[in-house]
């Protein structure tokens, strides 16, 4: 009886191994000079992007993304939360109405989407590279500035 309640213990334990041994999911290797990176496209002048799983323009990914030395966006908001890893370069952002941040690489934040409004520049002195996560794709939405009250 306890040689039967052992082996069905054993058996418990090897079905999760079992299975992670026949993941269906492939082994994914893309050395750096292989990237495959692609203008971001029209409002980002000279930025680059390089999927490396699901796709930036249609729904969640994940993605390298390259800022130009003195690239500068005006103040924008983006549909979907990310969270975003500096891998070289001085990344700078200004959220609207408080002061800007400098972050360098392996630094990391996580921005809401929606109405979190903000600027995004690279210092002058390099490029900027950073990895980039979002649920959902990636947007730039340009926003008005905020006008001073008036009396």
């Amino acid at each position: 009886m306890k040689a039967r309640a052992g082996a069905a213990f054993l058996m418990t334990l090897a079905l999760p191994m079992t299975a992670l041994a026949q993941s269906a999911t492939p082994l994914v290797v893309v050395p750096a000079g292989e990237m495959k990176w692609a203008d971001l496209g029209p409002g980002a002048p000279g930025v680059r992007i390089a999927n490396l799983w699901g796709n930036y323009a249609t729904g969640a990914f994940g993605a390298l993304i390259r800022l130009p030395a003195g690239f500068a966006a005006p103040l924008h908001t983006h549909s979907h939360d990310m969270k975003v890893v500096i891998l070289s370069g001085t990344y700078v952002q200004a959220p609207e109405g408080k002061p800007e941040f400098r972050l360098g690489h392996g630094s990391y934040f996580q921005q809401p989407g929606g109405k979190y409004r903000h600027t995004t520049s690279c210092d002058k002195a390099a490029e900027c590279v950073f990895f980039v996560e979002s649920n959902g794709a990636f947007d730039l939405l340009p926003a008005e500035a905020s006008k001073p009250a008036t009396r």
